[in-house]
């Protein structure tokens, strides 16, 4: 782990140095933000394409574009919990750190605030990207970082590809199951809490036992078929 921090110090440094000259490039058209590049490049996909394109093609954006400025990680509120930062997640992508990246915990805690996105002076939207990567890290076959996370990102998504919205009490009851530590909740006290909780915000008519589906499911879950064709 010592020779990847190291490795990760000296590529930074490296892209720190270059961006002097990007900024030249962008002056002379007296606009400070250099204009954002073309989002996806359609790369080929195989077995021999680099880490970074693949991650480029799924995502739609451009990642070789990080120049290592760290904005993302400055002002990601979830940084505390991750075990890679944002923008050291994005060099690890560039150096082709495949399996680091997909099992790490970080891909599985972004809250796609989308704040990165927002600061990121090359646009890079890692919201998206981090999508990108959870997709191709439940089709890897490596371990995810993140049990938990996983499963209810998976549970959240299930519930709305089938009703087109979410239905809080049907993905709660998947993620519990499929989450395992059920009989631990019992002895412990917390499934008790969990249905006394859920009773109250049924009372207040914020948890509907039944699921209400919108009129176009159809297409929704053409949405996810074609999502799940390009991952």
């Amino acid at each position: 782990m010592t020779a990847t921090s190291e490795e990760l110090k000296k590529d930074e440094a490296a892209s720190v140095e270059a961006v002097s000259s990007q900024t030249e490039e962008g002056s002379g058209a007296g606009d400070d933000k250099p204009a954002r590049p073309e989002a996806s490049k359609r790369y080929k996909l195989s077995e021999l394409t680099p880490f970074s394109d693949i991650i480029s093609e799924i995502s739609g954006e451009t990642i070789n574009n990080c120049y290592q400025c760290k904005k993302c990680s400055n002002g990601c509120p979830i940084t505390y919990a991750m075990d890679i930062q944002p923008h050291q997640v994005i060099k690890m992508i560039q150096l082709g750190m495949e399996k680091e990246v997909l099992t790490s915990k970080t891909i599985w805690l972004c809250a796609a605030c989308e704040t990165c996105g927002t600061r990121c002076p090359n646009e890079i939207k890692l919201a998206d990207m981090m999508d990108a990567l959870r997709q191709r890290a439940e089709k890897s076959g490596y371990s995810v970082g993140s049990k938990r996370a996983s499963v209810f990102h998976r549970a959240f998504l299930s519930s709305v590809e089938k009703y087109g919205r979410v239905y809080e009490l049907g993905m709660m009851r998947e993620f519990t199951l499929k989450a395992g530590g059920v009989i631990g909740k019992v002895f412990d006290g917390t499934l008790i809490k969990d249905a006394k909780l859920g009773l109250t915000m049924k009372k207040k008519g914020k948890l509907p036992l039944t699921a209400d589906k919108i009129k176009g499911t159809g297409e929704v879950k053409e949405i996810f078929k074609n999502s799940q064709k390009k991952g």
